[in-house]
């Protein structure tokens, strides 16, 4: 019968009562600790190299392959919102389909085929729009509407709370315009309002 090392022992311990302290500690801190552990998972699944996949707006062509060749079911691309740059335009490009019947939210009317964009009335002739990230898909339809026609708001960023971070991206690898880039772990999005030199 073999002994047990006791250096191995004292590290199986640490490792022990470090994982139910950590458990304790998100209990305790609620949000604020999901936060911090979903910085830790990007940072483990970023590797030694400590970058991660994003995509450069100013690169993407939204031809819909980040719907399509992701390896997960639901891609982690999904289409963010840069209210700075919004027009709160009452006729939005990337809300309403080029042929709409009327101004209004019926589906019909809509440019997104999961529904994923909200459009709530602010003041004449304004309205707000927000994006539901669970319901996107990444197609890029409504980024295409507000990029050719709007003041370009709307663009796709890899959503690193759902990205595994693969080595090689399978949409990177399918991108024809080459718009995904690696960006550092402490800085994963790009701002499209804070301009290219933050890039």
């Amino acid at each position: 019968m073999s002994e047990r090392d006791p250096k191995k022992a004292r590290m199986a311990r640490r490792t022990f009562v470090t994982t139910i302290a950590r458990i304790g500690g998100l209990a305790v801190l609620g949000g604020g600790a999901s936060a911090l552990m979903a910085a830790k998972a990007l940072e483990h699944r970023a590797g030694p190299s400590r970058t991660v996949w994003q995509i450069d707006p100013w690169k993407c062509t939204q031809c819909g392959k980040c719907a399509t060749e992701c390896v997960l079911d639901v891609s982690a691309a999904k289409c963010v919102h840069d209210m700075v740059l919004c027009g709160f335009c009452g006729p939005c490009f990337g809300f309403f389909r080029p042929d709409h019947v009327s101004l209004d939210t019926g589906g019909e009317n809509q440019l997104c085929p999961v529904g994923a964009i909200h459009r709530k009335f602010v003041e004449p002739p304004y309205f707000e729009y927000t994006i539901d990230e669970k319901k996107c898909v990444g197609c890029a339809l409504c980024v295409k509407g507000c990029t050719q026609f709007g003041n370009g708001s709307l663009y796709l960023q890899v959503r690193h709370d759902r990205c595994l971070n693969c080595n090689e991206c399978s949409i990177a690898a399918a991108c024809p315009a080459n718009a995904f880039i690696k960006r550092p772990v402490e800085n994963p999005y790009v701002i499209k309002h804070n301009g290219r030199d933050r890039i």
